[in-house]
């Protein structure tokens, strides 16, 4: 295969291969692969609203769909591969002769891996699962209009309207579709308080009705023989083992058409036509979605995404097993409880669960807790499970999942001491008396790095008590042996920064509800105040106090309060505007007397914009405009201070675009003020607005330059986390000065290495290059992406020492 045929995406945080871009699914239009992936991700926004919640029959057309000469190879799907990604939402039926599990089309995601996979059409029926796991009541009813032979899309549309009349007369309000295959649907929202006996009942009657008023033109019997020069009303569809084929759906036919939803002007039209896929996304860009209104009163689009129990449900039958499966999940909790489970399951093997954020995040340890510090244990991360598992002991059936006994090894609660989603857990467990951990333990629970099936496996590592002495002997640089007692300082805080989304004046519905930050070109830190001490910690967790003497002004600021403060530590340049170059001359530096020259020559300045904890009381779970209030009236800046509280733009986004401008600023940060803080999260509640467009990467390597530069780097060679690596982005070659260079060639060279550490490098960049450890991370300011996925035009910002490989957003690529 083509190495231009495959590509590895990251589609809002999901990670996928995508394979064939170029073969041909639809040889009559020449339309691609690609092509249909595309539509996919870009009617999401539109589609998902109508397929969430309920479980989709695939058509796929693994070979594309032929020639009206030769049909393409076509088959039905219902249950699901047992490679989908794990990630999958997922619903359980039992049917007469078998129990299924379907796809969940909740996400972009999912849309895009059923295009990689060819599932041109989705299907799905008119009732959603509810949290339980049980299907739910019907929330819409749907009427088929098919035409038989001799009759037109014209004829349907006046059918249409004539069940319109009748629809309208009982309170419902129907919103047409041409089925992109032959006729029209119309659906109505139901209120979801009759099941789908009683729908179907109520769709027979009204297809006969029709049939009576209209004899000539309607039929609402199933027979095939006596449709012709009729529109047949097909009611069985609400039948709750039936299905309809999805709006915005594409069709498996020679044309790439699609159920596009229209309007009833548009019916009117004596030019009416099924609508293709560009057409269907140019009208889309243009006007939204005709069909909104039908899915509105439906939940909250992000409500099932937000619902971690999903997983654990999907696994469950509560009515064949005596575990907990509740239909709800605190959105939030403040306990500390964990349990360890002895799981007689197929395998023995111990359930390590603690709770976080409303439910007990799970690990399996296939060899038990360790019970030395010298060996860790593989943990292996399961899903989420409801908070009410921490006392379940007993036996889960014979066929079910996890069938075995389980009893309680150990229960109580911890001390959290660092919690950064995905990446590392560590806590002290409380274990009760008699239990198995016989007293208090200190584990670290750490991600190996994997990938695909391997992004589950952990490691369980016992540690020694926080307040445990080390007995080795402290040296100073020169190796002499020096006081290990630190001088006090305050603890930093545990909670981690919450992050933004990227995003564009365009996510901004109603600016009224939103507060507008500049965006500051520095490094992030949370600071915390306590017994007249200041600690400093950037986003990955390094201490970063003795950087930065100058902010300690922030404890008189604060008084006789302790608090944990979040802001952006930079350093400005003569105009008064941020400059990271200069910043980067003050990081990672700890030696006073190093310190006390930096901080001269380039003071840094802290820019707050949020208030955590005030003496003791969390605020991360108030609002944005509360917290907003609590931080100016606590930080009241003298003129002049290194400490500022810069303003808040309420509800005026064009205001606060052009004071970033003038500023010289990076962008705007657009703030939800009814939105809490979410500690270690990229949220939708903060949005990104930038001026320019930049980007972490990764250096791979450097050529050397020519003329004065030819005894060192002429230019970097870029890379980017892609997969289980990097790929080549390109190189950049401006936005350096000689001190970075000659700084960048003594870290560069002690981690050279003879092969390179990306792909797909061309022979020219590729020549004389000199390989490095991909551990650096950079930033740089680029015009734009080439059709190849290149850096076009990229400038040198400078190293971003704060952060790791891990931490690059690759969402923002």
């Amino acid at each position: 295969m083509a190495k231009s045929d495959t590509e590895i995406v990251d589609i809002d945080g999901r990670r996928m291969k995508l394979t064939n871009l170029d073969k041909v699914m639809y040889p009559a239009t020449g339309t691609t692969k690609a092509e249909v992936i595309h539509y996919y991700a870009t009617v999401a926004d539109v589609m998902l609203p109508h397929t969430r919640g309920r479980p989709a029959t695939r058509k796929r057309w693994v070979h594309g769909v032929g020639t009206e000469d030769e049909p393409g190879e076509v088959f039905f799907q219902k249950n699901l591969d047992s490679s989908a990604p794990d990630w999958l939402h997922r619903g359980t039926l039992t049917h007469k002769t078998s129990t299924n599990t379907y796809p969940l089309v909740d996400d972009r995601a999912t849309l895009v891996w059923l295009a990689q996979i060819a599932s041109l059409e989705i299907h799905v029926p008119q009732w959603r699962f509810g949290r339980n796991g049980q299907p739910k009541n019907p929330d819409r009813l749907v009427l088929d209009l098919d035409p038989g032979d001799g009759v037109t899309l014209a004829d349907c549309a006046e059918v249409a309207r004539f069940a319109r009349d009748i629809l309208t007369d009982m309170g419902l309000d129907p919103f047409p579709v041409t089925s992109g295959s032959k006729g029209i649907h119309l659906y109505a929202a139901l209120d979801g308080s009759q099941n789908s006996d009683a729908i179907s009942a109520v769709a027979h009657e009204l297809a006969r009705a029709l049939e009576a008023d209209h004899p000539d033109l309607v039929v609402s019997d199933m027979k095939r023989a006596i449709r012709a020069g009729k529109v047949f009303v097909d009611w069985s569809q609400n039948n709750a083992a039936k299905t309809t084929i999805a709006p915005y759906s594409l069709r498996g036919r020679l044309h790439p058409t699609v159920a596009a939803p229209r309007t009833w002007k548009e019916l009117a039209s004596k030019d009416l036509a099924h609508l293709d896929f560009e057409e269907v996304l140019r009208r889309v860009k243009k006007s939204g979605d005709p069909l909104a209104a039908l899915s509105a009163g439906l939940d909250d689009p992000h409500a099932a995404a937000a619902d971690r129990l999903t997983t654990y449900r999907s696994k469950r039958d509560a009515s064949k097993t005596p575990e907990p499966v509740p239909d709800e999940v605190p959105h939030s909790t403040t306990g500390r409880t964990f349990v360890i489970q002895e799981h007689h399951a197929r395998r023995l093997h111990w359930d390590f669960r603690l709770e976080h954020d409303g439910v007990l995040v799970s690990w399996a340890l296939p060899k038990g807790v360790p019970t030395d510090t010298g060996t860790n244990h593989l943990a292996v991360h399961v899903e989420d499970h409801p908070l009410e598992y921490g006392a379940f002991e007993g036996d889960i059936p014979h066929g079910e999942y996890g069938a075995g006994h389980v009893d309680i090894w150990d229960a109580g609660d911890y001390d959290l001491e660092k919690w950064r989603d995905g990446k590392e857990v560590i806590v002290t467990l409380h274990g009760s008396k008699g239990g198995g951990l016989e007293g208090d333990k200190r584990f670290a629970l750490i991600h190996t790095g994997g990938e695909g099936k391997a992004d589950q496996n952990w490691l369980i590592h016992l540690m020694k008590p926080a307040d445990a002495p080390d007995q080795r002997p402290k040296t100073s640089a020169s190796g002499t042996k020096r006081d290990a007692t630190p001088a006090p300082r305050a603890s930093a805080s545990t909670i981690e920064p919450m992050l933004a989304t990227l995003g564009s004046a365009a996510d901004i519905l109603d600016e009224s509800d939103w507060a507008f930050e500049m965006k500051w070109d520095g490094i992030r830190a949370i600071a915390t105040v306590s017994e007249g001490r200041l600690a400093l910690t950037s986003r990955n967790g390094i201490d970063q106090t003795v950087s930065y003497p100058e902010l300690q002004e922030l404890v008189s600021l604060v008084g006789d309060h302790e608090a944990v403060l979040d802001g952006e530590v930079v350093t400005l340049d003569t105009r008064g505007r941020p400059d990271f170059g200069l910043l980067q001359t003050r990081m990672k530096l700890t030696r006073p007397h190093e310190v006390e020259a930096a901080a001269k020559r380039a003071p840094a300045h802290f820019m707050l914009f949020d208030l955590l904890e005030l003496d003791g009381a969390k605020l991360v779970g108030k609002p944005y405009d509360e917290r907003r209030d609590a931080l100016q009236k606590l930080v009241r800046p003298p003129k002049g201070s290194s400490i500022q509280v810069p303003p808040a733009f309420a509800g005026d986004l064009q205001h606060a675009v052009a004071s970033s401008k003038e500023l010289g600023l990076e962008g705007v940060m657009a703030k939800q003020r009814d939105g809490t803080y979410s500690p270690g999260r990229r949220s939708r509640t903060w949005i990104k607005i930038k001026n320019h467009r930049d980007l972490e990467i990764v250096i791979v390597g450097w050529r050397p330059g020519n003329g004065r530069r030819a005894d060192s780097i002429g230019s970097l060679l870029l890379g980017f986390p892609d997969g289980d690596g990097l790929r080549y982005v390109g190189r950049v070659g401006t936005g350096f000065t000689d001190a970075e260079l000659d700084d960048l060639l003594k870290l560069l060279k002690p981690r050279s290495r003879k092969t390179s550490p990306v792909t797909d490098v061309p022979s020219l960049d590729a020549r004389d290059a000199h390989w490095v450890r991909p551990d650096l991370v950079g930033e740089v300011e680029f015009a734009e992406w080439t059709p190849t996925r290149r850096l076009r035009q990229p400038s040198w910002r400078g190293l971003r020492p704060d952060k790791s490989v891990a931490d690059i957003n690759v969402a923002e690529a």
